[in-house]
């Protein structure tokens, strides 16, 4: 009783915000469940969304909802299934996402588009298993097999580590007249680096490049990362140095550019404990502790900090030996971000770290990679930074 009349009170304050302060809030909301009860209830309109999000049992149906909303005499638009859906998506209400799209396939009305399609396929995954995926696939005359539809049942097998399952589709496209875009090779790529099989990325790259198809950032990531695993300096400063001679690379390529530079030229990979890829006790490789570390870097870039802050929380939470070149990743990362506040935080939780000792050689090398790429504002706050965190002695100058 006590909790219900808490989220009570909570409801009343948050209605009483503007909505610029509702935004803010909404971002700290740990719970989907909960954002969900709020952004309902701010909603005194009845229309169909309030109603399917009212439904608060799996078990309820939103195709009833929906026929029950029609036969009322209310119109409804592909256009607002397709965003209730998507809002389903966000909370992960994944059944009566699924439902929704069962509703438009029986009212004939309705024209699904390649998207639909796609959502079909990984909602069935999510809710039924992959094999229900695979069969609703199957059934799917050629024509509407398209690069798109193909694509979301890759990412279902790579999702679910069917490494057989991926490369007998994967092969299976390749034999196809389809175009597929970049993401589609990413998903392959990022299939292999989880199950270690890091030297079958490269495989990918030059399919890729063989279709003549436009990398993106998240492919140089991949790629990056793949020799990163290795501890191949050498090539991810060739990749990184291709990257910056792409013309499409934008200012959020520029970013991940110059951070991944900073990270290398700090010497963490090639300093990187026994020099080795290694397998630590609960499984987790070096290789992808790296991958964490440009995962990290990739999403600095593109200046998502919530991503920045979630890898960091998660990698923290594991019951690993954080190593140095971790630190060095992270701090670089939300100095690159302009977070000093953040960046400070890391450098207490290296020093509070029990499995290994903070490393102010490590920092001198950031601070010198900072000045040695120009980065001279950059460079003075994190000097300062740790002459206010009392690490100033054998500081560079």
């Amino acid at each position: 009783m006590a909790s219900r009349s808490l989220l009570s009170t909570l409801r009343r304050e948050i209605k009483s915000f503007s909505a610029t302060e509702k935004g803010k809030i909404s971002r700290f909301l740990s719970s989907g469940a909960l954002e969900t009860e709020i952004a309902e209830e701010d909603s005194n309109e009845d229309d169909l969304r309030s109603r399917i999000f009212r439904l608060r049992l799996p078990k309820r149906s939103a195709t009833n909802i929906i026929q029950k909303w029609v036969n009322e005499g209310n119109t409804v638009t592909a256009s607002e299934l397709r965003n209730i859906s998507k809002e389903l998506r966000k909370y992960q209400r994944f059944k009566h996402a699924l439902e929704i799209s069962e509703w438009m396939v029986a009212n004939k009305e309705f024209e699904l588009s390649d998207s639909d399609y796609a959502a079909r396929i990984d909602l069935m995954t999510k809710v039924f298993g992959i094999d229900a995926a695979e069969r609703y696939f199957e059934g799917l005359p050629i024509t509407a097999k398209t690069s798109e539809i193909y694509t979301a049942l890759l990412h279902s097998y790579a999702g679910s580590k069917l490494l057989d399952k991926a490369e007998e589709l994967y092969e299976r496209m390749k034999g196809s007249n389809l175009s597929f875009p970049a993401v589609t090779y990413n998903e392959m790529m990022t299939l292999y680096m989880s199950v270690g099989q890091v030297e079958k990325v490269l495989l990918v790259v030059e399919e890729l490049k063989r279709q003549k198809v436009a990398p993106d950032v998240f492919t140089y990531n991949l790629w990056i990362s793949s020799y990163a695993a290795t501890l191949n300096i050498d090539k991810v400063t060739t990749i990184l140095d291709e990257m910056s001679q792409d013309p499409g690379c934008n200012g959020d390529w520029c970013r991940y550019i110059d951070i991944a530079n900073i990270y290398v030229k700090a010497g963490h990979l090639v300093n990187a404990d026994s020099g080795a890829v290694v397998e630590t006790e609960k499984g987790f490789s070096q290789r992808e502790w790296i991958t964490y570390d440009f995962l990290i870097i990739l999403y600095s870039g593109l200046r998502n900090k919530d991503k920045v802050d979630q890898i960091w929380k998660s990698l923290r939470m594991t019951k690993q030996k954080m190593r140095n070149r971790n630190f060095i990743c992270i701090l670089s990362s939300y100095m690159m971000l302009g977070h000093l506040k953040e960046a400070a935080e890391v450098l207490d939780q290296w020093k509070q770290c029990t499995t290994t000792n903070f490393d102010i050689s490590a920092c001198n090398r950031l601070l010198d990679a900072f000045s040695g790429a120009g980065l001279t504002e950059i460079a003075n706050n994190f000097h300062m930074l740790l002459i206010e965190r009392d690490d100033s002695t054998n500081l560079i100058n």
